[in-house]
């Protein structure tokens, strides 16, 4: 495994794998590091199906506002490379913020549509953070194959809404959540939890799970309000949590429904803060 600082030296050492092998798959696991089994799992799905894997790691600024927790969001290099590594990375980018923005980016990509409701409501100008550098990694690496993991439904949602109207060649892989033992979707930001936090967190899974028994008991015989309430209360059984969202709606349109049709996806989407962390989770369902 090699790691890379400058956008050039990650080209050059791409081209070279090209000259040596013009059939060469490149797959490609973009992150902003902390890593853990979740990102692990993004880059084995990649190893399995390409022939060079390549991983970033960055903190990206223009996806996080004025007070959320860009300084404090958890950084730790050694052991991002151990797991990227350990986990089949061939080739790891690594850069610093002035070498993704040597200059104020005038340029930004918009999603819009999807990256309007859930995560874009709640956090103004995040999505076209998470476009506009997505836009920039992709030029750089020039991926046949990207792996998203679907704990951002969202993410992935609008990732793949911009492949399709710009006509990047590159297949947007998603990958399943991985979750602890106990049901907690692996998160970064699961290291700010206290004990007491963490443990009541599990409501999430919790009311995900409910709403999936009743979407199996019920086929398409309910309402959205009906599933909304429902997961809603279960989330409420926590004194710690505070709802940011909880919505169920098309995917991955994102768009509302009253009832839905059988043979239609639906999602069921949460983000609750405990303490000072929000965490996110989801269930993608497919209706009978």
């Amino acid at each position: 495994m090699e790691t890379v600082k400058s956008i050039d030296r990650l080209r050059e050492l791409i081209k070279e794998k090209k000259a040596q092998n013009p059939n060469l798959t490149v797959g490609f696991v973009p992150t902003m590091g902390f890593l853990h089994r979740g990102h692990a799992s993004l880059l084995e799905a990649a190893r399995r199906e390409c022939d060079l894997v390549v991983l970033s790691i960055f903190v990206n600024p223009l996806q996080f506002g004025p007070n959320e927790d860009f300084e404090r969001y958890p950084r730790d290099e050694e052991r991002d490379l151990n797991i990227s590594e350990e986990a089949g990375a061939d080739l790891v980018f690594f850069p610093q913020v002035e070498e993704m923005y040597p200059s104020p980016t005038k340029t930004i990509v918009s999603v819009s549509g999807v990256s309007e409701g859930l995560c874009g409501a709640s956090r103004p100008g995040h999505f076209d953070g998470v476009s506009t550098v997505v836009t920039k990694l992709f030029h750089i690496v020039q991926p046949d194959r990207a792996y998203f993991g679907l704990k951002d439904a969202q993410q992935v949602a609008v990732i793949e809404q911009m492949v399709k109207d710009l006509n990047m060649p590159v297949t947007i892989v998603p990958c399943p959540i991985v979750r602890e033992a106990d049901g907690l979707a692996l998160s970064s930001r699961n290291v700010y939890l206290s004990e007491e936090e963490r443990s009541q967190a599990l409501v999430l899974s919790a009311a995900l799970n409910a709403a999936e028994r009743l979407t199996e008991e019920r086929g398409s015989g309910f309402t959205a309000a009906e599933l909304t309430a429902l997961i809603r209360r279960e989330i409420g059984r926590s004194p710690l949590a505070d709802i940011d969202y909880a919505e169920v709606l098309k995917y991955p349109t994102l768009e509302p429904f009253t009832a839905p049709e059988a043979g239609q996806r639906i999602i069921v989407a949460l983000a609750v803060r405990f303490g000072r962390t929000r965490l996110i989770d989801n269930r993608i369902l497919n209706i009978r």
